[in-house]
């Protein structure tokens, strides 16, 4: 025989199992064990990861969700406000007219009941839109519903920081504050 046949082909060598990430070349093979070990850790790993990705999708879809209701409600919002001009607008045009008395024209107590009709109707269409009129007379000042225009001595028997005039009512949409409330503040 020649020499060239007493030595192994590379063919005819027996496979070595790839080395672990991380083990130098040349070093003993991990045991079971080991490998046990590196797998149920990067097992951990993967379930960790798949854990928070779960969580980070249930977070987004809740998101969305909030963000598609929230858009739902206050879509009106600009709209609302405006309309909400035109409900004050019909009190200021009722406010204008001379008191109801007993000999006024007939023509003018049947213009002040259908208008007095019209907003009652104005204003119950708006309720059922989540349109809400708060009136602040009366009560204590609150800076998220009111805008002090003004700031007056309190009269007699009336706290300081309390609403002694209002001049236009405060409007929410949906809980949310539309439009906030002209007032007057009792002062000290």
């Amino acid at each position: 025989m020649s020499d060239k046949q007493d030595t192994p082909t590379p063919a005819e060598t027996p496979a070595e199992a790839p080395a672990p990430e991380g083990a130098q070349p040349g070093a003993a093979a991990p045991t079971d064990a080991e490998r046990i070990a590196a797998l149920e850790a990067e097992l951990g790993q993967m379930r960790d990861k798949w854990l928070r990705a779960e969580a980070d999708n249930a977070n987004l879809r809740a998101r969305a969700k909030r963000e598609a209701e929230d858009a739902r409600l206050y879509a009106v919002q600009k709209f609302a406000r405006d309309v909400v001009e035109t409900a004050e607008n019909l009190r200021r045009g009722l406010d204008s007219l001379p008191p109801a008395a007993e000999d006024e024209p007939e023509l003018l107590a049947k213009l002040r009941g259908g208008f007095e009709g019209v907003e009652r109707a104005f204003t119950a269409m708006l309720e059922r839109h989540g349109v809400q009129k708060l009136d602040a007379q009366g009560k204590p000042f609150d800076p998220e519903l009111h805008q002090a225009m003004a700031e007056q001595p309190a009269p007699e028997g009336v706290e300081p920081g309390t609403i002694i005039q209002a001049w236009t009512p405060a409007w929410t949409l949906h809980g949310r504050l539309l439009k906030p409330a002209m007032v007057v503040v009792a002062g000290k």
